[in-house]
């Protein structure tokens, strides 16, 4: 991280000792972040009226629903401030208090946050909206004492309602623990998908009970881009993942490639090849050159029994079915391929979900689309749109985090163009593709894939900051770049204090 010039100053100037004459004066009180400080932008803030304190005396009061929601907010703040902060059902009269409540008539994940001289009270429908308004607050209370939250109120409700980020695990394998680690840190902007991509060319990271060798082969060490990868999640661990991430209302998305991107798996069962002979391992970043066999009945087989089992294991309404890059494929069996594999997913109680390429089929139409090209225009989305398809926005040059900042990023590739901080904020998901009105947009997503990365500091690295950028076109109703800069940059000390290893952007003016 950048040190302040003025702590660099400090070091190097001798101490001093003052004398009675000329007191020694106490550093200056810092002041309360302001309500319109926050990460994403709220719709409506109105400042107004003393500011609320926490201190050693302070409660949280919720209700019993709200319990585990109370429980996060109380883990968060006693980091920070030190202080005890014991749950309670009802506070005692006079007594400080946050207080959540639910029951309030706003819409999904909505809330209010209203601080005065007596308290903080966060008000929503659902417990969702509750856990929204509990980030906005954490970043309301400052990172050293007096912890004081300024006073007025805050109206709030997100834009789209998917809000996502992707996690690469088949190209490097990421543990369960730094998966953890992502979610905590994404769910702090209110993104609530995570997108776990489990297979590809590389590799095979999930169980499938009823296809072994997926995971015993796939899943072996030396998996990975340059074999420096190996690791797979046990239907325990991706069912703990799930239960992790809806704590933290995250949703999680599984996704399997098909037809293309699946070279492990053919590894892994040669019938699943039209020669039946088993291609050789592949560790390289390459795509486009394998394909499942269209034609022959196993490779149905093998596709329903991984939808059935994933869809078992998955609460979530949406498994990603891929379908990118099946360049192997001719366009005549991709469609055949996708209509027969596209209601599957619906036969197992699930809406299908693929990238944009899917849109060749009209099985689609009932289907969501992750629109990855970095076209403004395409035709065959618009028409799939008009058809009843709707989109999720991943433009590949403005939302895809493994792209370098800038010539000289340490990590990342290139092939779809530079993103720093302000290409990843300035556009609009609403109107980025002609043809793709807001209301058939359900939200954006930003991939971040693993060919470049191998721990939890590069994930951080590459996301952080530009995942804040996306996640406030994700549910901010208006984007200003000059706000948002000065925002960002106050919020650059809370990544420091959690030990974020975040980019720290030319382009901000980072705070401490």
């Amino acid at each position: 991280m950048r040190i302040p010039l003025t702590a660099l100053l400090a070091a190097a100037l001798p101490l001093t000792v003052a004398s009675s004459a000329a007191p020694a004066r106490s550093a200056p009180t810092p002041a309360a972040p302001a309500l319109d400080s926050v990460i994403p932008a709220p719709v409506q803030v109105r400042p107004h009226g003393p500011a609320f304190r926490l201190t050693a005396r302070t409660v949280i009061e919720a209700p019993h629903s709200a319990r585990a929601v109370a429980d996060r907010l109380a883990e968060a703040l006693r980091t920070t401030t030190g202080y005890r902060l014991p749950v309670v059902g009802h506070a005692p009269a006079r007594t400080p208090a946050i207080t959540l409540e639910t029951g309030a008539r706003l819409g999904a994940e909505a809330y209010e946050l209203s601080a005065g001289r007596s308290g903080v009270t966060i008000r929503s429908g659902d417990n969702a909206g509750l856990f929204n308004g509990v980030q906005t607050l954490r970043q309301l209370v400052p990172l050293r004492a007096p912890f004081v939250v300024a006073g007025g109120e805050i109206t709030d409700r997100p834009r789209f309602a998917y809000r996502g980020a992707m996690l690469d695990l088949a190209r490097h394998f990421h543990t369960p623990a730094e998966v953890k680690r992502y979610i905590d840190e994404i769910s702090q902007f209110k993104v609530n998908h995570l997108h776990l991509h489990l297979s590809d060319d590389q590799g095979w990271r999930i169980q499938i009970d009823s296809w072994p060798r997926l995971t015993t082969v796939g899943g072996a060490p030396g998996t990975g881009v340059d074999g420096e990868s190996g690791g797979y999640l046990t239907k325990a661990g991706y069912r703990d993942l799930v239960r992790y991430a809806a704590a933290r209302h995250v949703t999680i998305v599984p996704e399997i490639d098909l037809p293309g991107h699946v070279n492990a798996a053919q590894v892994a069962y040669p019938e699943l090849t039209c020669d039946g002979v088993a291609p050789p391992p592949r560790t390289d970043t390459e795509v486009g050159y394998s394909s499942l066999c269209i034609g022959k009945e196993v490779t149905y087989r093998f596709v329903e029994d991984v939808i059935r089992e994933l869809a078992a294991m998955t609460p979530g309404p949406l498994i990603h079915i891929g379908g990118d890059e099946a360049h192997a494929t001719t366009e005549a069996d991709y469609v055949a391929f996708q209509q027969r594999v596209l209601p599957l997913v619906a036969k197992y109680g699930k809406k299908a979900y693929g990238w944009n390429e899917i849109t060749q089929a009209p099985a689609s139409h009932t289907a969501v689309a992750q629109n990855w090209s970095d076209k403004t225009s395409n035709p065959a989305l618009a028409a799939a749109v008009a058809a009843g398809t709707k989109v999720v926005m991943s433009p590949s040059n403005l939302t895809y985090l493994d792209m370098k900042y800038d010539p000289s990023t340490r990590l990342g590739l290139t092939w779809a163009g530079y993103i720093e901080v302000r290409k990843a904020y300035d556009w609009d998901p609403g109107t980025h593709v002609t043809g793709v009105p807001e209301s058939a947009v359900l939200g954006i997503e930003a991939p971040l894939w693993s060919e470049t990365l191998r721990n939890l500091d590069d994930i951080e690295f590459m996301a952080f900051p530009r995942l804040a950028a996306l996640a406030e076109l994700g549910w901010s109703p208006a984007r200003d770049w000059e706000s948002f800069r000065a925002r960002l940059g106050a919020y650059g000390p809370r990544w420091t204090a959690r030990g974020v290893d975040f980019y720290p952007s030319p382009q901000i003016d980072w705070a401490g």
